[in-house]
């Protein structure tokens, strides 16, 4: 059994057949822009930020404007969401495993939601982290999202909610099918500290509104940002912050 106080997040696969959950590419699968990739450490930093996981299986999606369809791999037959439909033999497999008061609970794989032109997708996983620790659900960082839908964003306290990964998604068009790979990332799970998004620390700011109130300090160091001389490589920046994360976290 896997201890999840030995891990930042542990996810748990019931659904097997796709692509594990992997530690999201800082090149964003090799489309960044070589520029961007090895000079800009904010992009790249951002990249590789969190944990990407993928549909489990390929899917094509169809929205009406009204309904939503789908259609498995290998099938030319558009099935309508009313409003759920399970994994292929995952409610079996489910109810194999759990106990038997929780046969039948085997989470929808899609789910038609009931505002129009929304889906719910399950990634097949569930997931737990350290105390202290939620999970932001989001689009990829940095690479291109297929066409036609768009992802919501979701905090979620995943050290005290155990239960199914889902994705929420709008449709962006109608009448027009819509992909979406199981090789390519779905969605992007990132780790934040629940202090990270209290209302105690982002209540906590200022807003300095006139130059002569910056400090010898704040001068100094815009300065260092601004001036470039002619030994100052490209990709300083970057390079600083490659350094500092190599001697290692200050806080750990």
């Amino acid at each position: 059994m896997t201890d999840s106080r030995a891990s930042t997040v542990v996810f748990h696969r019931l659904i097997d057949e796709g692509r594990p959950p992997q530690r999201a590419d800082k090149s964003g699968l090799g489309l960044l822009p070589t520029r961007a990739a090895r000079y800009c450490h904010a992009v790249t930093a951002a990249s590789g930020f969190g944990w990407w996981v993928f549909p489990p299986m390929d899917l094509t999606l169809l929205w009406d404007g009204a309904d939503i369809y789908w259609r498995r791999p290998g099938s030319d037959d558009w099935m309508i969401l009313l409003p759920s439909a399970q994994f292929p033999g995952m409610a079996e497999r489910f109810d194999d495993a759990a106990p038997a008061d929780l046969t039948g609970c085997s989470p929808p794989f899609l789910t038609a939601l009931p505002e129009p032109g929304m889906l719910q997708i399950w990634t097949g996983l569930f997931v737990r982290t350290a105390p202290e620790w939620s999970l932001l659900t989001r689009a990829p960082a940095n690479i291109p999202a297929p066409g036609g839908v768009s992802l919501f964003e979701g905090i979620v306290e995943t050290d005290r909610y155990f239960g199914a990964v889902f994705v929420n998604l709008r449709f962006t068009r109608s009448h027009k099918p819509v992909r979406l790979r199981a090789d390519y990332p779905l969605a992007q799970l990132q780790p934040l500290p629940r202090t990270a998004y209290a209302d105690e620390t982002l209540n906590a700011m200022t807003v300095a509104s006139e130059p002569d109130l910056l400090s010898a300090d704040d001068w100094e160091a815009f300065g260092r940002t601004v001036k470039r001389d002619q030994d100052r490589p490209f990709g300083a920046y970057a390079a600083g912050a490659r350094r500092r994360a190599k001697a290692g976290c200050p806080f750990g």
